[in-house]
């Protein structure tokens, strides 16, 4: 690995064009990258602890209630995670044109965002889990379990959806060892807690709902004061600026864009877990199996396309063309990096890993029988993954929006052709099809985004 910047580079800082603080390197895109990377390996341990202390209790009903308990919240939150990606992309611009005082609105305004959609959520709760559990009914002892589990852990939504604005904005100024410490002191007083509160106290569902509570609004708490620096200025509560209409408007144009796009994209998801579903439960298991491993590639990419939208946001903001190109290839060139290296993993380890979550004799044949394209799934999709945080941080927002319809569209014609021919390798050869359709989608639209930064 080399720290050597081009001729490019080292012209425009003799000339004053470009200050050394602005120069990307290897070492700049890995330290926003790996602490993301290595937060996003957390995830996958808190819900296994949940799963094990609510197995202790010698039931199932409880660990049922627990997991649809949390796909449920994490359904409704996930509906706002597109403040996350609109704080990274406007915040990096405004980084990148050193306006503080819009860098310190934009916290503001993500806030309140963030809280007023969790007293929705709060408000909402009697129809929106009624609605939840007509879609996906269980039986009744695990739906009054989950509803027990939800009526308490509910109470943190707006912390929860809160920090979607905190994170985007710590990643936007490159602070991604912020986000690590945030997560790995959530996720470990969440795990202390469910040990204490279900295996010490006998709280049981309750207890790992009390214990989420407490580590999300932790999480919130320690996340504020990690941006505690902003809040010692006024630029925070300059209220003009603040509720500056033109800057409102940008902003929700933005979020709803990347909603839409978000909403296609969990449609295809949805659609694709369905469509399994007629070809007997045996193929739906291998596929939810193997559908780990596509979100083992998503948290492995995610923190490189982080680091491209912080890059690209800040070199669109300061209109410095080559910063954001060279930007974009290197958190693409490490993208492709770790792609490579999912390869391997999956191609080696990818049957142990299908015996550890399947136990099941028929599923591991079906899963294994299906393997190789989750072979293909990095390689495919590394362009879709760093084309969306490049076209995030440069806020292209509609361009995002229209090249995921068009690929869902592509999505819809493979799966009508592939399905009724080849079955569930159709379609997984559809989602591949996706994959590679969102890449150069986009691709085709980056040269205008690169004409449109003098523009901007």
């Amino acid at each position: 690995m080399t720290e050597a910047i081009d001729d490019t580079e080292v012209r425009a800082i003799k000339t004053g064009a470009l200050e050394a603080k602005d120069v990307v390197t290897h070492r700049r895109v890995l330290n926003i990258a790996l602490p993301i990377v290595i937060s996003n390996a957390t995830v996958p341990i808190l819900g296994a602890v949940d799963t094990g202390v609510v197995g202790q209790m010698g039931a199932a009903a409880p660990i049922g209630a627990v997991g649809i308990g949390a796909i449920i919240l994490s359904a409704f939150y996930w509906f706002f995670g597109f403040l996350r990606m609109g704080t990274v992309g406007l915040t990096a611009q405004a980084s990148g044109e050193g306006d503080k005082a819009e860098v310190a609105a934009l916290l503001t305004r993500g806030l309140m965002i963030g809280l007023g959609a969790g007293l929705v959520v709060i408000t909402l709760q009697i129809p929106l889990l009624w609605a939840a559990f007509w879609v996906s009914p269980a039986s009744a002892e695990v739906e009054q379990l989950a509803r027990t589990y939800m009526s308490i852990r509910i109470w943190s939504a707006p912390a929860a959806i809160a920090m979607y604005a905190i994170t985007g904005w710590l990643i936007a100024q490159e602070r991604t060892r912020a986000v690590l410490v945030i997560q790995l002191c959530m996720n470990g007083l969440n795990i202390g807690l469910d040990l204490w509160f279900v295996l010490g106290l006998g709280w049981g569902v309750e207890g790992v709902a009390i214990a989420t509570f407490i580590a999300e609004w932790s999480g919130a708490a320690l996340g504020l004061w990690f941006c505690r620096a902003v809040f010692r200025e006024a630029y925070w509560r300059t209220w003009a600026q603040v509720f500056d209409r033109l800057r409102w408007v940008r902003m929700m144009r933005l979020n709803t864009d990347i909603l839409i796009r978000s909403l296609l994209l969990e449609a295809m998801f949805v659609s694709f877990l369905f469509i399994g579903a007629d070809m007997g439960d045996v193929t739906l298991a291998a596929n939810q199996v193997l559908m780990q491993f596509l979100m083992i590639t998503a948290y492995g990419l995610d923190g490189f396309a982080f680091a491209a939208e912080a890059l690209v946001g800040k070199a669109f903001g300061a209109r410095q063309r080559q910063v954001l190109r060279r930007g974009a290839l290197l958190a693409s060139f490490w993208a492709g990096v770790m792609s490579l290296a999912l390869v391997a993993v999956f191609a080696l380890a990818g049957p142990l890993i299908i015996d550890l979550m399947a136990k099941a004799p028929d599923v591991q044949a079906a899963a294994r029988i299906y393997l190789p394209y989750i072979l293909l799934v990095p390689l495919t999709g590394s362009a879709a993954f760093m084309l969306d945080g490049i076209f995030i941080g440069a806020t292209r927002s509609r361009d995002m929006r229209n090249m995921m319809a068009v690929s869902f569209v592509i999505y819809v014609i493979a799966v009508l052709s592939l399905v009724p021919l080849f079955g569930n390798h159709g379609l997984w050869a559809a989602m591949l099809i996706a994959f590679v359709a969102r890449g150069v989608t986009l691709g085709l639209k980056y040269p205008g985004l690169e004409r449109s930064v003098s523009a901007a």
